[in-house]
């Protein structure tokens, strides 16, 4: 009967050998650097509450985005998920130099609210990795999954164009 708190088992060398080769493995892939998240973008649209809804709901049309949700009173406009190609509105991040590549499911929601100069303008994001690989050759993976930030190039388009639509 063991009266210390000392085991010993058979093999245990092999079992120490075969995880610090594991370890040393693991240490010489390079890590994946994720992107910072942004802040939420945030805007003004000098034009009336009513003006500027519409002018969003119709660039979003325009676009081709579907669109999940739409409240007008609440001033909450919610898109699908829509696959677009890393780089162009997410950024994925990089394994070392080696940027992440494919394609990302993307989606937005808008928010609206009236103000005393106009209607400002919310846009929060979500995204992540649908289809990757490391650089820009090989099999793209689906899995691991990589949560991505905005490029803020959707976010910046999108306010470009209400402005440009409620324009006396």
């Amino acid at each position: 009967m063991p009266t210390g708190g000392l085991i010993i088992t058979r093999g245990g060398s092999c079992g120490a050998a075969l995880l610090g080769s594991l370890l040393l493995l693991a240490g010489c892939a390079p890590p994946l650097v994720s992107p910072i998240l942004p802040p939420p973008y945030r805007g003004e649209v000098p034009a009336s509450y009513d003006d500027t809804w519409r002018a969003l709901v119709r660039s979003l049309a325009r676009e081709n985005f579907p669109l999940r949700a739409v409240a007008r009173d609440s001033g909450v406009i919610a898109t699908d998920e829509v696959v677009t190609p890393i780089g162009l509105y997410a950024d994925c991040g990089s394994f070392g130099s080696d940027r992440v590549e494919g394609e990302a499911l993307v989606s937005f929601t808008v928010f609206a609210q009236a103000n005393a100069d106009g209607t400002e303008v919310q846009i929060n994001s979500k995204m992540r990795t649908q289809a990757h690989r490391k650089g820009s050759s090989g099999k793209l993976f689906s899995a691991p999954v990589f949560p991505c930030a905005s490029t803020g190039r959707f976010e910046a388009n999108l306010l470009d164009a209400v402005r440009a639509a409620v324009k006396p």
